[in-house]
Parts: structure tokens; sequence; C-alpha cells
């Protein structure tokens, strides 16, 4: 039988595993800058936390992995995005009554979504993403773009712009849904099933439609902007000026309106102009959410913004821009075991260097010196540690460091001091960073 991953999905490999490590790395450095906190959901969750009345989008109606355990009636489903159960986290553990509005959280983590696998499109892939939720402010419109941004900019990635829009408030939002269906009628019929379906359910999602953007009727749809009221076009202004001021380059597109149903106000999304990223650009992207709090129990009108990233389609985007994020770190020492009596004493010498901190490593193949030496290059150790039978009756080992070539005998129980004196760096003398050429703080020795 040929056991294979299942249709999108994939394996991470170790020699793969250091740009993940890296990317999780600066996750945790960007989000801590910006006072984020971690918080982490469950794999699955309840269905109906994700299929929420009358949805539209085609996550809900399409691609959930939506199981019945035998002899239960609970319908479960493996999370397709993250926002919903965190703003469920939020009202079930009452963060809405913290001291401290809004709560700043963010996440990492796969997610699963049934859909037709393709480049930077996988069944089961990856998202960070970060919600804040409690408050309501243009402000925070702009800073979680911001982070977003400043992310993406830190990695080097260059090709990248912002496209954003706005759903306006409930008053605007119902007076575009009855000017859509105006426009639509007499056309609905002949377009496709899915937008026949949101017709009824959400006529806003019409315009992300894939299969008929190219009819004639979409060409001059109606402008959500002409239908705005003054409140959401006051609150939409105050974004842009505020992405204005952080000098962070967006386009508007009236088009915009996301692919989930909870969406209000202030949407967006990230996307690559690189040719090499194909259809599957969008980087990052996301929006403001007014109901979400309410729907699972939580007091009305608290409010949530955030967004997603798929980190499977960012390191894709920065493959297209020749950007390598790690090289595998070498070794700090690797052991050569030269005969089989030497095998248990060099256990205990890695043992003792990473008991101290050293990166090591050891044979267990009982190669030829040789062999291992090459081995001792592929890992890109700094030090090598010979080991053979006349080693352990003398208590020694013979110690290499690659760089300068220089060889060392010394006593078994001085390993790790040895070690200690290679990787010595001499600490740098103080430097004010007063300003003044002749210094007369008072600095501790």
């Amino acid at each position: 039988m040929n056991y294979q991953v299942p249709r999108g999905t994939q394996d991470i490999l170790p020699e793969e595993i250091g740009k993940w490590h890296r990317l999780e790395e600066l996750i945790r450095q960007f989000t801590y800058v910006y006072n984020y906190q971690e918080i982490r959901t469950p794999i699955f969750e309840h269905t109906n936390v994700f299929k929420r009345g009358n949805d539209s989008s085609d996550m809900v109606n399409k691609e959930m992995y939506t199981f019945q355990l035998e002899n239960s009636s609970t319908s479960l489903t493996l999370r397709p995005e993250c926002t919903a159960g965190v703003a469920r986290a939020f009202v079930e553990h009452k963060m809405y009554g913290y001291a401290d509005l809004p709560i700043k959280m963010y996440y990492v983590g796969p997610q699963c979504r049934h859909e037709r696998p393709q480049k930077g499109r996988m069944r089961i892939f990856n998202q960070f993403g970060v919600e804040v939720i409690g408050a309501k402010s243009p402000l925070l419109d702009v800073e979680t773009i911001a982070l977003g941004w400043s992310f993406i900019s830190a990695l080097g990635l260059k090709d990248m712009k912002v496209l954003i829009n706005t759903l306006g408030d409930d008053e605007s939002r119902a007076a575009y849904r009855k000017a859509l269906k105006e426009h639509f009628k007499n056309d609905i019929s002949h377009m496709c099933a899915d937008c026949q379906r949101r017709y009824e359910q959400n006529p806003l999602r019409i315009l992300d439609c894939k299969v008929d953007h190219e009819l004639p009727i979409m060409k001059n749809v109606p402008k959500m902007a002409d239908y705005l009221n003054e409140k959401s076009k006051a609150y939409f202004k105050q974004v842009l000026e505020g992405l204005d001021a952080l000098g962070i380059p967006y386009e508007v597109d009236d088009k915009l309106v996301r692919g989930l149903d909870y969406y209000t106000h202030t949407v967006f999304e990230v996307v690559s102009v690189n040719k090499e990223m194909g259809a599957q650009s969008t980087v990052f992207a996301g929006g403001r959410y007014d109901g979400l709090v309410e729907y699972f129990g939580g007091p009305q009108g608290m409010s949530g913004i955030g967004w997603a990233m798929g980190l499977e389609r960012l390191l894709i985007a920065l493959e297209a821009e020749g950007i390598s994020l790690a090289d595998e770190e070498g070794l700090d020492a690797y052991v050569l075991c030269l005969s089989p009596e030497a095998a248990t004493t060099a256990l205990q010498v890695v043992t003792e260097l990473r008991a101290a901190g050293y990166r090591s490593d050891m044979d267990y193949l009982n190669r030829s010196f040789k062999a291992q030496f090459k081995t001792v290059d592929r890992k890109k150790a700094k030090v090598a540690i010979m080991i053979g039978e006349t080693e352990v009756q003398n208590g020694t080992v013979n110690m290499k460091e690659i760089e300068t070539q220089e060889k060392l005998t010394v006593a078994l129980d001085v390993v790790v001091d040895t070690m200690d004196a290679m990787f010595h760096e001499t600490e740098d003398a103080h430097v004010c960073t007063c300003g003044e050429e002749h210094c007369t703080c008072n600095h501790e020795e």
C-alpha cells in the first residue's frame, strides 16, 4: 500500500523547519512590542460557532470539515478560521469585564478548509492572526494594519500593496443591500448558483464572485461609497488619514467585501503584486466586526477588528522576491566516536555539553573517521571532539576548532571549560549613549 499525506496537506520536513521557526520568532517579537498577547483556542469547536444563521460565505457553506461522533448528537467542526473561536473565548471567559479594554490578542496555528488545493491554498494551512476586541476606533483599525505591514516590511517584502474599503454601519449596509438587489434582480437568474444564493443571503458577496465577475451587469454595479451615511464616511476618512500619517500606501477598492459575513466598516487585504504569486496573491486580510461578540452572548455593541495571514502563502511571497529567512544553524560541537569502546564516553561528553547549553551531536552508526568528519562539515560544527579507545584509557579527548584548525588534548572533566574558553567573547567596554563627548555619567562597573 502506498501511504501518502492526504490531498491538500503537506509535511514540513526538518530541513525546512528553520524558516518556520524564524517566522514564529518574528511574530512573537512584533506582537510583543505592540502589546498583543497570545491566545490558543481548540482545533475544533461546536459547529454553530462558525455556522451562524443565514451565512452566505463559501467557507461556511462548502468548505467546513464537520463531524459527529458515534452515539453523539453534538456537531463539531475543525476550525476553518480563528476569529469566531477567539470571540467565543472572549465572551465565555468574560474578558469584556477586564479593566483594561480593548483586549489585544494574537494566534498562530493550523486551520482546515475543504478547498481545491493549488499553489498557496491548502486544506490544512497555518495562520498568524490578530484580534482586538472591546473598543471601536479608527486608530485601532490603523494600528492592526500597521502591525501586519511592519511585519512584512521587516521580512524585506517590497512587492506589496494595501487594498481597503468600508462596508459602513448597519444603516449604510442595509441601504446598499437594497440597491444591489435592485441592480441584480433582472439578471440574477442567469448568474451562477453561488450568486443566486448570495442574492438572498447577502448580496454584497456577489461582488466577490470569481465566476461572473466579467458579466456586463458587474461592470456598472452601485458603489458602496454612494450609500454611506455621514457617520460611516467620517469613520473611514479617519482610517485613511491614519494610514497616510504612518506612510502606509493603500488603494481604495470599492468592490472589496471579504469572504465572511461578520465584517462591518473597514475591510482590507494586503496583496503581493509579484507575478510569481499567481492567483493566490493575498498575504493577509481582515476587517472590523461589530456583531460577533453579541452573537456569542456578550455585551451589545462591543466591536472588534482583526486579520489573518497565511504563513504558507507568506513563504511563497518571500521566495518570489528571493528572500531567504534562515540558513540552518550549525552545531557547536560534534563528537566523533573512533572505537566501540568509546561509545559510552562519547555519549557522556555529548550529554555534558548539552547540559551546558552547547548544541551537540555524535555518531551512532560506527562509521569511519572520514565519514564522521564529513558530518562535521555538513553540520557546520564549530568544534570536533574525537574520542577513541586510547582517549578513554587516558581520560582525555582531542578537540579541534574548525575555523582556526587549532588542536587540543584535554582531560575529560574540562571539556566544557575548554568549550567555554573557545566560545568566550570579550565584553565590550561600556559605550555611553548620553551624547556628551566627555562623559561624566556615573556608570556601574
